[in-house]
């Protein structure tokens, strides 16, 4: 956290997913895949007599994607491979030079002024 008044500055884009927000992406992805599963399957024993090579890519898909979201729904959370430092360091604003002027026009006109 910063301080009041102070200059430092956090950043939180490093952080993990919650653990409630990632198995309710998993359960998710799950319920999408066994919906895409149980159209297959119909598919496939709608279009049996209609067009066989299409029903038996359905039920092969049908048969394969139950093991695939099995699989991708009991993967870990995501690693984090490199996260950014949650540090960031204050912008430093240069200060003037001498002879230099600030930037509201305050600078000497070179033929006098008006």
């Amino acid at each position: 956290m910063a301080k009041r008044g102070g200059s430092e500055v956090f950043r939180i884009t490093g952080a993990r997913q919650g653990l409630a927000d990632d198995v309710r992406g998993r359960q998710r992805r799950y319920v999408i895949s066994m919906t895409v599963r149980t159209l297959s399957v119909i598919a496939a024993a709608v279009l049996w007599n209609v067009e066989r090579h299409v029903a038996i890519v359905a039920l092969a898909l049908g048969i394969l994607l139950p093991y695939i979201a099995v699989v991708i729904a009991n993967a870990g959370r995501e690693s984090a491979p490199s996260l950014p430092s949650t540090f960031v360091p204050a912008p430093v604003r240069p200060a003037l030079g001498a002879g230099e002027a600030p930037a509201g026009g305050d600078a000497e006109r070179p033929y006098g002024r008006n």
